[in-house]
Order: structure tokens, then C-alpha cells, then sequence
């Protein structure tokens, strides 16, 4: 999919992502949650409008098939939607995480990383 979206298959994979890119956007869902589906295309939409190669990553993580990681954030609705700086999980908005399809929140939350990661790769570029 070109949608700006990372499928993360792995527990390994969503820990190189974490390791390679500044900011990320986690999207817990599962094939079987009606809200995960309805707010699908606007997540998409922030990845392809936001997302930044190294600074920014939208990231989606299906509960079912990579359950280690769901777990491991201990991530019980869905969608849930993390935030991640330098590998670390981060409050964006003051809020670690966003339960439900709340497109608002989303919204928001989406802008402000995005903003934060183009002043970082805007200042990476000039030094």
C-alpha cells in the first residue's frame, strides 16, 4: 500500500521502526473492529500527508497478528493509537494514547507530530 502507512508484521519490525525514525504513530486495530475501519482512511490521510522518512512514521499494528506487541504496550481497545519519540512511548496533546476512533484527537495529535517532525528534519538539514 503507498498510502504512507507502515504494516508491521513483527515484534522486530516495529522495534527497527522504532529505532529509525524520530517520531511514530502507532494504530492498534483488528480486521474485526467497525471503528478501526471507519477511521482507517483518515489515519491514512495523515500518514501520506505528514509522514516524514526517518522523522516521522505512521505505523499499523494488527492486535491479532502481532500479539506480543499489543501486549507489551498493553493495548486492550481498538483502535488505540500510541505515540512514540527516539523509541520512547510520549504523551502528544496530554495523552499517552487515544482509545476509540476519535477522529479529533487523532487529528490533532497527527498535526502536532507531524509539525514537530518537519521542524527536526528542516533542522537536520541545515546543520
Amino acid at each position: 500500500m503507498s498510502d504512507g502507512v507502515k504494516h508491521i508484521n513483527s515484534a522486530q519490525e516495529f522495534a527497527t521502526l522504532l529505532n529509525t525514525t524520530q517520531y511514530v504513530v502507532a494504530d492498534f486495530y483488528a480486521d474485526w473492529c467497525g471503528p478501526c475501519k471507519a477511521i482507517a482512511p483518515m489515519y491514512a490521510q495523515f500518514a501520506k500527508t505528514f509522514s516524514i522518512p526517518n522523522f516521522l512514521a505512521f505505523a499499523k499494528i494488527n492486535v491479532d497478528s502481532v500479539q506480543q506487541v499489543a501486549q507489551h504496550y498493553r493495548v486492550s481497545a481498538m483502535p488505540t493509537f500510541l505515540f512514540f519519540k527516539n523509541g520512547k512511548q510520549v504523551a502528544v496533546n496530554g495523552s499517552v494514547m487515544i482509545q476509540g476512533a476519535d477522529v479529533n484527537s487523532l487529528r490533532a495529535a497527527a498535526e502536532k507530530m507531524g509539525r514537530l517532525a518537519k521542524e527536526k528534519a528542516a533542522a537536520a538539514g541545515s546543520s
